[in-house]
């Protein structure tokens, strides 16, 4: 008796059959799936639309900072008679003098000595005034010096002929051969301050350019 209502409500339409529920089911959940799928294109459009966040400035600037080291921590500050420069000179000229020493053994020179060669090896025959503001030393200075040297044969010196009251400096053959064995002492000093080309003319003239500068502050 209840199949019999059962089935007489199917013809009636009263009670969907299987088919006919499917079918409402799938159609209401593609309409869900749609309706989320709308939803899910406007978040993805509205994520583009919205402005990206900016990170603060200077930060990326800070953070690489830090990462790297402090160099200036690392080095040792300068103290005490180390701190001036006019002893960092001062010691440097004794460090060169040694370097100086055994080359000038070698031919029998002392530094001043060979100082006042190498200007005549420039210009020969000078009055003694010239190489005095020269090698910036004084006339009781200079005056044994040149002394010694013209015993040792290198140079003579003679009154000038225009003025007696000058005295010139002239290299003798001795003295004149004698460059040849000096000149190897430029590039054995060079070497022996490890600088590289560039950087030792940098270096020299930055002490000439001082030197003139301590020479118009003595004006």
């Amino acid at each position: 008796m209840e199949n019999d209502l059962f089935q007489m409500s199917l013809l009636a339409g009263l009670v969907p059959d299987d088919e006919q529920a499917a079918k409402k089911t799938a159609k209401k959940a593609k309409a869900g799936k749609a309706a989320n799928g709308d939803l899910a294109v406007e978040n993805s459009q509205a994520a583009a639309d919205k402005p990206a966040r900016k990170t603060p400035a200077g930060n990326g600037k800070a953070a690489k900072a830090s990462s790297e080291p402090d160099e200036t921590a690392a080095v040792d500050p300068v103290s005490g008679v180390d701190a001036l420069l006019c002893f960092a000179l001062y010691s440097a000229n004794h460090a060169m003098n040694k370097v100086y020493k055994p080359l000038l053994n070698e031919v029998g020179l002392t530094y001043p000595q060979y100082l006042a060669m190498t200007v005549l090896w420039e210009k020969d025959k000078v009055p003694v005034g010239d190489l005095t503001e020269k090698l910036q030393l004084e006339t009781s200075t200079i005056t044994p010096l040149l002394k010694r040297m013209e015993t040792m044969g290198l140079v003579n010196r003679a009154r000038s002929k225009k003025d007696e009251r000058q005295v010139r400096i002239s290299l003798t053959k001795k003295g004149k051969d004698l460059q040849a064995k000096t000149s190897h002492f430029q590039k054995s000093f060079a070497d022996a301050t490890g600088l590289s080309s560039k950087a030792y003319a940098d270096l020299h003239k930055k002490v000439l350019a001082l030197r003139e500068t301590m020479r118009a502050f003595e004006g």
